[in-house]
């Protein structure tokens, strides 16, 4: 009876350190996913944040492999931890939209209306000619907020199904994004103060 009860009891051990590890190593993983998106945007104090409690949470989590290095259940859980940790990291980053990016739109078809709708529903768009592979194309560039992108694909698509896109990550814009309408005025460049 009381070796079933010591049994019962290692078994417990296990599957709590166990439980323990894994959702140790899922908060650490998705802690640091955020804090490489804090660094890439050049945000230091939340980066530096993040870090302290991605490295404290490490070191609760490995300390307890280190204390049961004979059970490879513990590995399992580790493991495990880091793959949901990484799966939940991305998903945090994709609800958090933070940052911006630049979106280049290559048309042929449309450009006007495709520019007159992006310009009504607040975005500023630089409109450059230029000369494509079968001749004369429009090349649109706008900043916009991560949360933003869906609204701006959906203007894009309403009037070319086929127009050729670019989505890139921003670091950095030095003015608003929403300028006022009397300021969207086709070459006006993004980055440039008003009066230059």
């Amino acid at each position: 009876m009381q070796e079933l009860v010591i049994f019962e009891s290692n078994v417990l051990n296990i599957i709590l350190v166990c439980a323990l590890v894994f959702f140790a190593r899922t908060l650490d993983v998705s802690i640091g996913t955020i804090r490489i998106i804090f660094v890439s945007r050049g945000r230091k104090f939340p980066a530096s944040l993040c870090g302290f409690f991605e490295t404290m949470i490490w070191l609760f989590a490995m300390s307890q492999i280190l204390q049961n290095l004979t059970n490879p259940l513990y590995y399992v859980a580790f493991a495990a931890g880091f793959a949901t940790g990484t799966y939940v990291g991305i998903m945090l980053e994709e609800k958090l939209a933070m940052g911006m990016y630049i979106v280049t739109v290559i048309t042929r078809d449309e450009a006007p209306r495709t520019l007159s709708d992006l310009r009504e529903a607040g975005f500023g768009v630089t409109n450059i000619k230029a000369e494509g592979r079968d001749g004369p194309v429009d090349v649109f560039h706008t900043v916009i907020k991560r949360t933003e992108l869906r609204k701006v694909i959906k203007i894009i698509r309403k009037f070319n199904e086929k127009a050729f896109y670019t989505i890139e990550d921003l670091r950095y814009v030095r003015e608003p994004v929403h300028l006022p309408h009397a300021s969207m005025v086709t070459g006006r460049h993004l980055g440039l103060r008003k009066g230059k």
